[in-house]
């Protein structure tokens, strides 16, 4: 299994040889760029990007020159040996996506398993995500959580989502474009209900940074009333769990022999009386027992 010897770690210089950076960038505020991640972007053999321009802007902001390599989502298959050429030669190489930490909702996560299987090391220089911002900003449970990011965009997988989003305990955060809000917000007011927390976050760390509402329904309400634009980062809340409610013996009996003074065989009766209450058919029919004797 490859390891870093982390005390021969903490003495090398930065950027190593043959070393892929996974580096975070500001999703908005450019105060948020890491004098680390600065460093590393300054002084790499090449940095990976999915667009250049967006790149050439965040490394004007720190007089940074390095040369870049466009790497997206439609070049992915025919950049990767490409990239990790330069490893093979001894360069060092940085990942970088329009915003965020790369490998979340784009395509740095087949470059770093790909680099990873061919036992090169491959570091991530942390930095700003909109998913965890808009989660501990949300006051919604953050010990337990889903990322779904962008959900699929063809109605039968997208439906299959939503429902299984649906279902979820734990709070879940999921990526929506501008476009698609509106109709991800009815989809989710028809499965989950208009009262399920939810908060929604837009612009994080821009002039403009904006929180919404408290659940689906006030969300869905303000957005129809108001036009807003942006990156949307969407926190809802996890299913409640219903408390059980134990009815008592007798009541678990009247349920039995109504079933069986409708024809329901006795057997068949304990056993639907035992599913819906999540009860012991051995008690119940010890009960049923107990009633005749």
């Amino acid at each position: 299994m490859h390891s870093i010897n982390c005390e021969n770690f903490r003495d090398r210089p930065e950027p190593a040889a043959s070393v892929l950076y996974v580096v975070g960038t500001p999703i908005g505020n450019l105060s948020d760029l890491s004098p680390r991640a600065k460093l590393i972007l300054s002084k790499v053999s090449f940095i990976a990007c999915e667009d250049t321009r967006r790149a050439q802007i965040l490394l004007k902001s720190f007089e940074a020159k390095t040369p870049l390599i466009s790497f997206h989502k439609h070049n992915t298959k025919s950049r990767i040996p490409k990239l990790l050429e330069h490893l093979q030669s001894g360069e060092s190489l940085a990942l970088i996506s329009d915003a965020g930490l790369p490998g979340i909702s784009d395509p740095g996560e087949e470059l770093v398993s790909e680099i990873k299987n061919k036992g090169y090391e491959v570091i991530c220089i942390p930095g700003p995500c909109a998913a965890i911002a808009a989660l501990v900003s949300s006051g919604l449970p953050s010990k337990r959580f889903c990322f779904e990011g962008f959900l699929p965009t063809k109605t039968k997988e997208r439906k299959k989502a939503i429902e299984a989003i649906s279902k979820e305990e734990r709070t879940t955060v999921i990526y929506e474009s501008p476009h698609r809000i509106m109709n991800l917000l009815e989809d989710l007011s028809n499965s989950c209900g208009e009262d399920r927390p939810l908060q929604l976050a837009r612009e994080l760390t821009k002039r403009y940074e904006q929180t919404l509402g408290s659940n689906i329904g006030e969300v869905l309400k303000y957005l129809k009333e108001h036009k807003i634009k942006g990156e949307f980062t969407i926190v809802l809340g996890g299913l409640s769990k219903q408390p059980v409610i134990e009815k008592d013996k007798t009541e678990l009996l009247i349920e039995i022999n109504s079933l069986i003074s409708q024809g329901t065989s006795k057997s068949e009766a304990i056993k639907k009386v035992s599913e819906e209450n999540n009860y012991s058919r051995r008690v119940l029919y010890s009960l049923l027992h107990e009633q005749s004797g």
